[in-house]
């Protein structure tokens, strides 16, 4: 049969998924020294380890977990970055201590302290050969949380990723805020301030909460917010700064139960009272909060909810073969205690 006429179509040549010397190549580095990043192996330096995970991050590179796991053998340790300052954190990890049991799985602890930084304490925990992380408030941008999410898998607790590959489980922090603002506003306060927690995402989404609150209650004219970030001496700062000048607030929210402690703290060495003359709330309802002598009301994030799915959705992508980013939104509850009453004068 004659050939002429035949138009010869040559088909589509699929897409080739990145391997690990494209990895090795784009990072400046060796087939070998990609390899121990990409398993979490000790022996590259912080500065390799960055290198090849923003390569992986650029190129799309996913290892292949399940012949990662096949090859290997399961270590079934999970890691949790938490902030050794924080008191609400040591209640996430005494909750996910008992999560991961339930499910087969131990932890590795990896703190961030006032010369430690979230960098060092994951470095730790890649070294430790962990099946994943856990992370607690992480601070890092959401490109470096992808990237190590190409790694192993990771879920931030507490806060939003905007990461079609990190898993976040969190609580609703706008509406926290809000449920502090309508207890107030229900107790006849008009004049409710905010402590800030400074810079980061958990911080604006408690800010965004408060302002839309007081809005909402048509209080856009008392709205006061006062810069401060997650400790006790930061609160009291603020809470000096609130009262120097008049009109003083009726009631005031702080970023977080340690932040509310320094308002508490400062207010009583000056000489006012709680709650007769000013109210205070805080949030996270940590065991600080509980103490006799504190009492604080406080919005609960429910650290038992919030650790049974931060580990279920780690399961569901070691042991099931779930692959698709997963967000659980937990709803808050405000805890009404002692340091809330109503306003002076009512």
């Amino acid at each position: 049969m004659s050939s002429e006429g035949v138009v010869a179509v040559r088909a589509e040549e699929p897409v080739r998924r990145p391997r690990l010397q494209d990895v090795a190549t784009e990072a400046g580095v060796s087939p070998a020294s990609a390899s121990l990043v990409l398993r979490g192996a000790p022996g590259p330096s912080g500065a390799t380890r960055e290198r090849v995970l923003d390569a992986a991050a650029r190129l799309g590179y996913r290892p292949d977990r399940a012949a990662s796991l096949l090859a290997r053998r399961r270590s079934r340790l999970l890691g949790v970055v938490m902030d050794v300052r924080s008191t609400f954190h040591a209640q996430l990890v005494e909750d996910v201590h008992e999560a991961a049991e339930q499910h087969g799985y131990d932890l590795v602890l990896s703190t961030v302290t006032r010369t430690r930084d979230e960098n060092r304490a994951v470095e730790t925990l890649l070294d430790s050969r962990c099946e994943a992380l856990i992370m607690l408030g992480p601070e890092a941008p959401a490109a470096r949380l992808s990237a190590l999410d190409r790694l192993l898998p990771v879920v931030a607790v507490g806060r939003p990723v905007p990461s079609a590959g990190v898993d976040v489980v969190r609580a609703a922090d706008d509406d926290g805020v809000a449920l502090a603002v309508d207890h107030l506003v229900g107790l006849g306060h008009r004049r409710i301030a905010h402590v800030d927690g400074g810079p980061g995402v958990i911080p604006a989404g408690r800010r965004r909460g408060y302002r839309r609150a007081m809005r909402r209650h048509r209080l856009g004219g008392h709205l006061q917010v006062v810069g401060g970030d997650h400790g006790e001496e930061s609160g009291a700062r603020a809470a000096r700064q609130l009262f120097a000048s008049e009109p003083a607030p009726t009631a005031v929210i702080a970023y977080n139960d340690r932040s509310a402690v320094g308002v508490l703290d400062a207010l009583l060495r000056s000489g006012v009272d709680v709650p007769r003359d000013v109210s205070v709330v805080g949030y996270d309802d940590s065991p600080l909060s509980r103490l006799a002598h504190i009492d604080l009301t406080t919005v609960s994030q429910d650290s038992q909810q919030l650790m049974r799915h931060a580990v279920a959705v780690v399961v569901e992508r070691l042991d099931g073969d779930r692959t698709e980013h997963r967000e659980v939104l937990v709803v808050p509850r405000l805890v009404v205690r002692g340091s809330t009453g109503v306003p002076p004068g009512s």
